[in-house]
């Protein structure tokens, strides 16, 4: 037998490849069918600079709408001289259906010209766009915005300059793209509670292209780009390193540069703290902004931005000036990961617990939407499409809503409590409906050299240092830096749907420390899925313009960010927080110093309390239905 064993294996690989290469092949040959493809097409900006786009076409005499995607990241159908297939089937599906499908380089990446910056400054560069798509003969005017994470976080502050063409959205994990909305400040999820989140400090790693990489020279006709695009896709990829390990070098201001990675940009954002003008200049959006087109937002349970988006959606419904824009906007909330809506299966596991059957015709709607607004057809996509549909885990089942949160999720509030000792799951710490008599603090000591662990969680983009979702918490819950408060078990089944909002009376010995919560559902065997989290740095307790140190022996009110989830606690199961003073490296370390942190390398250990009684009524205030 081990004779055949390595040519068997060999014809495995060949049959494989020949059945890929086949695919491939396919979508190709029946996107030529139907399509007219212009690739490399060289769109110009108003300040001459060059972006590399591809167009597919319908091939008609009529004139056809865009769903237009303008990205970071590489399109380019020829990756190390092999045709990849995946701009082509989505190219497809648009074009079977009567669309113009545009993609779109943001400047300075890859084949488009200029310097390259977050969110693919200048603005206006979506705004000449959108003019030149409307301009071109095949087009009727009406665009599109599709795609997302980077691919969908531009398309809210250009919304906002109110082209006559940008006539709908559609942003999928579109949370790097807020600045502020209402009390949320986190400046295109920089920030969470004023405290570093360092997604960036590894995505930027992963995806800025060195200035000094070799440059398609300016002028470049578009037959010499498409024969140079064949086997040069201007695609350098930076070595993989452990990010898990990287993440933990300070000072946080040379991480990248510990990696040998390039850091111009990095560098500017690092040193900003959560105020600074500098958020205000660029591609973010604000609430200041009116968004300026119906939306049909997508967001996840275990997105890292799940809170902002939730909060943008009431913000546009609530308070645009427009009444046509306030009526016009859609929500779908998924239990997955930071863009996997459409990876849920029939058995969708997020992390290690099991979410249930949690697909949705995705597909279906967002066409039935652009029908709606880019071609104009009086369909049927309001009639049969709720304002929200969310996904209720642990009843594992789709519903829907008029509005976010649902109109009947009442908020109740649970109290913190103990006799003083409610570090680790084995402590005495509960969660009750009153509150706690005599002021008992929980203390317990952080150590920025010893932080508590992130342990799954609402993440992205951090490579193999967090991995995102539910995870069980038991074994993290037996650190004495973690303070554990637990329901009684459950008598009957509990759905918490909406905005989770939590106060913490707090004291420390130190100038500046940070405090963490986390809410889990607690099955009968004591298995303990985290669901959301968040965290605050205490200077900013009064405000992100300011930044008020703490004195020793003071107690101090801390609200923190609102979490935000839908799940059901069955009957048997308890609800639990645990709080502490890090969740690392989801957020950066706070060194207790009052320094600035970032330039910081030594740290202090601080010994912190959370208060509860009837004048230090720690809580958190849950929305159930």
């Amino acid at each position: 037998m081990k004779l055949y064993r390595i040519p068997f294996v060999l014809f495995l690989i060949f049959s494989l490849q020949i059945f890929y290469g086949q695919e491939a092949s396919d979508i190709f040959k029946k996107l030529d069918e139907i399509a007219i493809v212009e690739q490399k097409v060289m769109m110009p900006m108003r300040d001459g600079v060059r972006l590399a786009t591809d167009i597919y076409r319908p091939k008609m005499n009529e004139k056809v709408p865009v769903i237009f995607s303008r990205t970071p990241y590489n399109f380019n159908t020829w990756v190390d001289g092999e045709r990849r297939t995946r701009t082509a089937e989505q190219a497809y599906e648009a074009v079977k259906r009567g669309y113009a499908y545009v993609v779109q380089n943001e400047r300075g990446r890859f084949f488009s010209e200029g310097e390259w910056d977050i969110l693919g400054l200048p603005l206006t560069d979506g705004y000449d766009a959108f003019s030149w798509m409307a301009d071109q003969s095949w087009s009727n005017g009406k665009i599109g915005t599709y795609g997302c994470s980077s691919t969908a976080e531009w398309q809210m502050a250009v919304s906002a300059l109110d082209h006559p063409s940008h006539a709908a959205m559609v942003p999928q994990g579109f949370g790097a793209g807020i600045g502020t909305v209402g009390n949320i400040q986190e400046q295109g999820n920089w920030y969470r509670g004023g405290v570093e989140q360092l997604l960036f400090f590894s995505w930027l790693y992963g995806v800025e292209h060195d200035k000094f990489k070799p440059r398609i020279p300016e002028g470049a006709t578009q037959e010499d780009l498409i024969r140079i695009s064949r086997f040069y896709d201007l695609a350098p990829k930076n070595p993989v390193i452990d990010m898990e390990e990287a993440l933990k070098h300070l000072p946080l201001q040379d991480i990248v540069k510990n990696m040998n990675g390039k850091r111009e940009i990095f560098d500017r954002m690092v040193v900003r703290k959560p105020n600074d003008p500098a958020w205000y200049e660029g591609g973010l959006y604000h609430d200041t902004m009116e968004i300026g087109a119906p939306s049909f937002w997508f967001a996840s349970w275990y997105d890292v931005s799940i809170t902002p988006n939730l909060a943008l959606f009431n913000h546009v419904r609530n308070n645009s000036k427009d009444a046509e824009i306030r009526e016009n906007q859609y929500l779908v909330i998924a239990p997955t990961l930071h863009c996997a809506f459409t990876r849920a299966t029939e058995n969708t596991i997020v992390g290690q617990r099991s979410v249930g059957d949690a697909r949705l015709n995705y597909e279906e709607q967002i066409y039935g939407w652009w029908d709606l607004w880019l071609k104009g057809e009086k369909n049927d996509f309001k009639a049969k499409t709720p304002r929200v549909q969310y996904y209720t885990m642990g009843a594992n089942e789709w519903k829907s809503a008029d509005e976010w949160p649902p109109a009947d999720s009442k908020m109740v509030t649970y109290y913190l409590n103990s006799n003083g000792d409610a570090n680790t799951v084995n402590g005495n710490g509960t969660l009750t409906r009153k509150r706690a008599s005599n002021d008992n603090p929980d203390a317990f000591i952080y150590d920025p050299m010893d932080p508590v662990s992130s342990l799954g969680g609402n993440v992205c983009c951090t490579g193999n240092a967090v991995e995102g979702g539910a995870f069980d918490q038991q074994k993290l819950e037996e650190r004495s830096d973690i303070l554990v408060y637990t329901t009684d078990v459950l008598k009957e089944g509990t759905e918490v749907t909406g905005f989770i909002e939590s106060t913490l009376y707090v004291s420390s010995d130190a100038k500046d420390t940070d405090f963490t919560i986390k809410l889990i559902d607690v099955y009968p065997d004591g298995t303990a899925y985290n669901l959301d989290e968040t965290i605050q740095r205490v200077r900013y307790r009064e405000g992100y313009d300011k930044e008020v140190f703490m004195e020793e022996g003071k107690v101090y009110k801390v609200d923190l960010t609102p979490m935000s989830t839908s799940n059901y606690f069955k009957k048997g199961h308890r609800i639990r927080i645990e709080i502490s003073s890090s969740n690392f490296p989801r957020f950066a370390r706070n060194l207790n110093t009052g320094g600035n942190n970032y330039d910081e390398s030594e740290g202090v250990i601080a010994k912190n309390k959370v208060h509860h009684s009837k004048k230090y009524p720690s809580q958190i205030r849950l929305p159930i239905r």
